[in-house]
């Protein structure tokens, strides 16, 4: 039987040649405008398996001639979808059907060049008979392999026996730390298109080759699928001489590579912690906890960018190399020790943003000021600056003695930005008031977000050599990211966000100056104002209610729709500082960036939203 190892944290119609051509450019001209709206009308699964088979066939001869250098953004999935159905004369409520299938044709041949045993096969728990059913959940999720009651068992134990890791579960939210473990090159997934449509575009955009199944209703309950599509891609393999889609897992795995112990000590070698006569010592108590820190929970996302950075500005090769072979990347050490000393400062920002808002938890485990209190916490976090600030100045790189200068001068900037903008949070927290404009809120958006992305970005090209034609572009570029990215964060805080958050409106009752607030202080009309005003006097002492009566002004002042548009500002201009830079590998990565930090919410059903998506690809978080 094949399973998962232990150690992963699981806890968490053909085209005529003229119009071949058009579509092959459009893999290189990236359609980049797009909106957020309610999707659910153009999530429609055919009736009929005769018009299913249709759009299928459709969809795999127009994929047919489309170039795969790199993978689809969403849009251009949507563009293609459009323009299949168009063709089709069919109705745009199978938009979502359509863009399924050309994401499975563009992605199959490379996944089925995978060996068994380096793919994983999700299912999800709706395929189950929901009554009777007498399989129980474990730590892998549903365990019926010796049941045969419904269809998962035929699909899980073909499946296993071939070599695949088998997940069936309500979500998978750890997917893709289990490819970036390098236990996993590739997905075969089964799932409604309310999941399919929320994962697809980040799927695509890493890299990783994925071919998927929609069910035929999205009700959770008793629902079926075209079995025969499953079997056409389960048992089948046929190897490819060398991948042909370029992807970020490889540079993701790297990151994952910096904090395994062996390149971990190598790089960060302990000063007391490996010292004998310092094995028992107070002496070595801060470094252990620090170390311990440092190298474990969190994504790893900021690591992945100073190294996906340096690589992009020297061409890319990173992103071509075959994933499945899991060697480690030619990397200098000089990027190697820059991206941990990246990771090192956000964690140290971590430990005392947690201290000031008195946070019980992080990474699923107690905080470390409710660990060892308040003083070791701080005195770890200062610790860990200066573990930063150690690596740094070990990043020698030949000809070229300005680059850890230039480095450093670009960490302080970046440190000195986040206290101004953390400071700023707490003193209207301490003092609140109405006088908050939402220039205000971006300002500190601005301080406290954008300098990480900006101190990652910067270290990985300035490592890559001379960078003065991307000096302003870089802050520019971040100072957007970061924006969108926290307005974001504002609006998952009201929806809900099943990895983050399991009540809405928290940053709202901390006190904390949102966006959303100082959009609706700013359209608020007298009696509005009144209102938000024993608001934050704490009136009336009901979180509860004081939550309702925040998010009826927050709905009346038209706040959310106001708060969207400011992150496709954010995501617009952006992408407009992408779009004029080269090489073309680091424009690549810009673009991937933006998808993947101001990915954009969907409206899903509530039965859906509560649950984790099938492939959860989310990079970014406060983690």
């Amino acid at each position: 039987m094949s399973t998962i190892p232990q150690n992963v944290d699981l806890r968490s119609s053909a085209a005529e040649s003229d119009d071949k051509a058009k579509q092959a450019d459009a893999s290189t001209e990236r359609p980049r405008k797009r909106k957020r709206r309610s999707t659910s009308h153009l999530k429609v699964v055919p009736e009929t398996l005769e018009l299913r088979e249709r759009i299928k066939a459709a969809a795999e001869r127009q994929v047919e001639d489309v170039l795969k250098e790199r993978p689809f953004a969403k849009s251009e999935l949507e563009a293609m979808g459009r323009d299949l159905l168009k063709q089709m004369e069919l109705d745009e409520k199978y938009l979502g059907f359509a863009m399924v299938l050309l994401g499975n044709f563009f992605w199959k041949r490379q996944l089925i060049s995978i060996p068994f045993e380096r793919r994983m096969l999700l299912l999800p728990h709706c395929l189950k008979h929901a009554e009777g059913c007498p399989a129980e959940y474990d730590e892998f999720g549903l365990d019926c392999e010796t049941c045969g009651a419904c269809s998962i068992a035929d699909y899980k134990v073909k499946a296993e026996k071939l070599g695949y890791k088998v997940l069936v579960a309500e979500g998978s939210p750890i997917v893709l730390k289990i490819i970036v473990e390098g236990y996993v090159d590739g997905i075969l997934g089964v799932a409604c298109l309310n999941v399919l449509e929320k994962a697809i575009d980040k799927v695509l955009q890493a890299g990783v080759p994925s071919y998927a199944i929609p069910l035929h209703s999205g009700d959770c309950k008793n629902t079926s699928l075209d079995e025969a599509w499953v079997w056409d891609v389960l048992e089948v393999y046929e190897p490819l001489p060398q991948p042909v889609t370029s992807g970020y897992v490889p540079l993701m795995r790297e990151g994952k590579r910096l904090f395994d112990p062996e390149e971990y000590d190598r790089l960060l070698p302990p000063m007391r912690v490996g010292d004998k006569k310092f094995a028992n010592s107070p002496v070595a108590a801060t470094e252990r906890i620090s170390r311990d820190w440092l190298a474990n929970g969190g994504k790893r996302f900021r690591p992945f960018i100073t190294l996906a950075a340096w690589d992009a500005r020297n061409g890319g090769d990173a992103t071509r190399k075959d994933p499945s072979s899991n060697e480690p990347l030619e990397v200098p050490d000089a990027v190697k020790k820059a991206a941990i000393a990246i990771e090192a400062f956000h964690k140290a920002s971590l430990v005392h943003d947690d201290i000031q808002d008195d946070d019980e938890y992080r990474y699923g485990e107690e905080t470390l000021h409710r660990q060892h209190g308040v003083g070791i916490a701080i005195n770890v976090g200062d610790y860990l600056i200066g573990m930063g600030y150690r690596l740094l100045a070990e990043c020698h790189v030949a000809d070229d003695p300005m680059a850890v200068s230039d480095i450093v001068q670009r960490m302080s900037l970046a440190h000195i930005k986040l206290c101004e903008g953390q400071g700023a949070e707490m003193e209207w927290t301490a003092n609140p008031s109405l006088n908050l404009t939402p220039l205000d809120a971006m300002q500190i958006y601005a301080l406290k977000t954008s300098p990480a992305f900006e101190a990652a970005l910067y270290s990985g090209l300035r490592l890559g050599g001379d960078v003065s034609e991307y000096d302003e572009m870089v802050s520019t570029f971040c100072r957007h990211l970061g924006v969108g990215f926290q307005i974001l964060n504002d609006l998952k805080d009201w929806r809900g966000d099943s990895q983050n958050k399991v009540v809405t409106g928290q940053d709202a009752i901390a006190l904390r100056p949102t966006l959303l607030l100082a959009i609706a202080i700013q359209a608020a009309n007298d009696e509005q104002k009144k209102t938000l005003e024993n608001i934050l006097k704490g009136i009336p002492e009901s979180d509860t209610q004081r939550l309702e009566m925040l998010r009826t002004i927050f709905e009346q002042t038209d706040v959310f729709n106001q708060a969207e548009l400011l992150v496709e500002k954010s995501r617009e201009r952006a992408e407009a500082l992408a779009e004029s830079v080269q090489p073309a590998s680091l424009q690549q990565f810009l673009y991937f960036l933006i998808d993947t930090v101001l990915a954009p919410e969907e409206d899903l059903p509530p039965e859906i939203a509560q649950e984790s998506n099938l492939v959860s690809l989310s990079l970014t978080s406060n983690g």
